[in-house]
């Protein structure tokens, strides 16, 4: 038996970026399609080409999804939209930890694996361990006939090719566009979802790659905002439901490429004893996309600002309140709340990449 790898030379070049990692970000809505369009058929999921059948989805009690670093912030947004769309329990585990932990699993339990690679060993294990107590095991991978996706029951391939850069992006993307398949055809063979609700999701689904690039086309404006990060030695992310999914992601970007020490924390946490961190002059970086606690977030913006921190706040277009509190604002196209991350990230991303630049350091 053989694998014919069908990817081209090309996808390992730069094409005139500077560096992989802002060419992958660029990459972004490409990958985001070639993911998502196999897997719609009338605007609705579509797995038969995955050899995934509905049977999989029915009967579930619980959802865990297992994996590390970006893998696992992306997982945090599936579980932001699977707990909260479709009422169902979802934890998610860091690899390393549910290993070698007994886990609270039956054969009604789905658990999810998200690696780009296929390969990585903590989350290969944990999967080995699960496949002892359940036969619903998936995994998102990015790598055709990698171990993760042929030990799995079933696998779910994302389309990003090659992601040559360290810090990963549009892995990440693909991982959580994945996610929102996944949730759809849930919400639908469970009930929870109506037809015409799946459909109107998968059609705002569908735009995003779109929208994605009016995003990518501020990138000028954000190297210009990284200026004020260059002397930072920390950095804070703060959002609320999703946006604070979205925001252990942003973090982690930034800690990982500009060498910025960087927190993620749920914006109504901070009264609880982080506030003392927030100083004159200290990045914080907001994210306020999600309407139904948005007053709440601006609340928390305030906060941070009496106490003279610079605020980057990340919101919709025609948000104009948030320009009376922030420092600067980055504007993305608006959409489906549970939508939001996948356009939210770009800024983040940008910002992670060129803080590193303007900081002299090897993107």
């Amino acid at each position: 038996d053989y694998l014919e790898v069908n990817w081209d030379v090309t996808a390992a070049q730069k094409d005139g970026y500077p560096h992989f990692m802002i060419k992958e970000i660029h990459e972004q809505p490409t990958a985001i399609t070639r993911t998502i369009t196999p897997r719609i058929k009338d605007s609705l999921p579509y797995f038969e080409d995955d050899n995934i059948p509905d049977s999989f989805f029915e009967d579930i009690s619980d959802i865990t999804v297992v994996a590390c670093g970006t893998a696992m912030y992306a997982g945090m947004v599936g579980k932001a939209l699977l707990k909260n769309k479709f009422g169902i329990p979802v934890s998610v585990e860091i690899a390393s930890e549910f290993r070698y932990e007994q886990p609270v699993l039956t054969d009604r339990s789905m658990v999810i694996f998200v690696s780009q690679s296929g390969e990585t060993i903590d989350t290969l294990e944990a999967l080995r361990l699960a496949n002892k107590y359940t036969k619903k095991t998936l995994s998102i991978v990015n790598v055709k006939g990698s171990t993760i996706a042929r030990e799995s029951n079933y696998v779910l391939y994302t389309h990003a090719g090659p992601e040559i850069a360290v810090a990963s992006t549009k892995a990440y993307t693909v991982q959580v566009a994945s996610f929102y398949l996944i949730g759809c055809k849930l919400g639908l063979v469970s009930g929870r979802m109506t037809k015409e609700e799946a459909k109107t999701f998968i059609e705002n689904l569908q735009e995003v790659p779109n929208l994605i690039e009016s995003v990518i086309t501020q990138a000028p404006e954000i190297e210009q905002l990284t200026k004020r990060m260059t002397n930072a030695t920390n950095a804070f992310y703060i959002g609320r439901g999703l946006d604070y999914a979205l925001s252990m992601e942003g973090a982690l970007k930034l800690k990982e490429i500009s060498y910025i020490h960087a927190e993620a924390y749920a914006a109504g946490e901070l009264k609880h004893g982080t506030l003392a961190l927030i100083v004159s002059g200290v990045p914080v970086i907001v994210l306020a996309t999600q309407m139904d606690v948005y007053d709440k977030t601006v609340s928390n913006l305030q906060e941070v600002k009496a106490r003279e921190a610079v605020v980057i706040a990340i919101g919709f277009e025609g948000d104009t309140s948030l320009e009376k509190y922030a420092d600067h604002v980055i504007y993305i196209p608006r959409t489906d709340k549970y939508l939001a991350p996948l356009m939210a990230v770009l800024p983040l991303q940008l910002l992670a990449y060129y803080a590193a630049l303007t900081r002299g350091c090897d993107v």
